[in-house]
């Protein structure tokens, strides 16, 4: 009698621990590349905000829904793709004094891993750029997680929606070029908005 209550007591504990396993499954996400924006702000001598963006960035992370745990974050960003709609100084930013693009094709973000659930939405990570990596911490608010409206291939797959912002001097990373005499801002918002797609 106790040799079969205690089988039972092993199979309840078999099954809840596989209940869980199943529930509490880590995810891949994939950012859709067509639905991503990486804008940013800096002030132009005092008198407005230059509003800019990267048009190529590749970007992954780990998810799990049931422990609201995000991991293995990383965004490569293609540094020759800004874009303010003002050619000669796309072409000015792309240069030594600023992006120095030849030598830096490429600018990151990555977190190895945070607990949404007592970060306040703020995920750390580091950020590299003209090839110094530093701290940064990035507001981080996922707005929706659901199956997709619209085909993709030929599913609908879990779609995540999320929202962000983050701010650091650009002169932390070496880029000094006008911050002396105020004629470019050194402070830079950065703004976030991006769709990844449930692997």
């Amino acid at each position: 009698m106790e040799g079969k209550i205690m089988r039972k007591f092993l199979i309840i504990c078999f099954l809840i621990i596989l209940t869980q396993n199943v529930h509490a499954e880590d995810k891949q996400y994939i950012i859709d590349d067509s639905h991503f924006s990486l804008g940013f702000l800096v002030e132009h001598a005092g008198y407005a905000k230059t509003l800019g963006l990267f048009k190529h960035i590749d970007g992954s992370f780990i998810y799990n829904a049931d422990k609201n745990t995000v991991k293995d974050i990383l965004i490569t960003v293609n540094t020759d793709s800004v874009f303010t709609n003002h050619e000669k100084r796309d072409a000015h930013l792309r240069s030594p004094d600023f992006l120095n693009v030849s030598k830096y094709p490429v600018m990151t973000f990555s977190s190895d891993f945070t607990d949404l659930n007592t970060s306040s939405g703020i995920i750390k990570g580091q950020l590299t750029l003209l090839g110094q990596t530093k701290p940064l911490a990035l507001n981080f608010k996922i707005n929706k997680i659901a199956k997709y409206p619209f085909r993709i291939g030929l599913t609908k797959p879990i779609v995540m929606g999320v929202s962000g912002n983050a701010k650091f001097r650009r002169s932390d990373f070496g880029m000094t070029y006008g911050v002396s005499k105020n004629l470019v801002g050194d402070m830079i918002e950065l703004i976030v908005e991006f769709e990844a797609i449930q692997q």
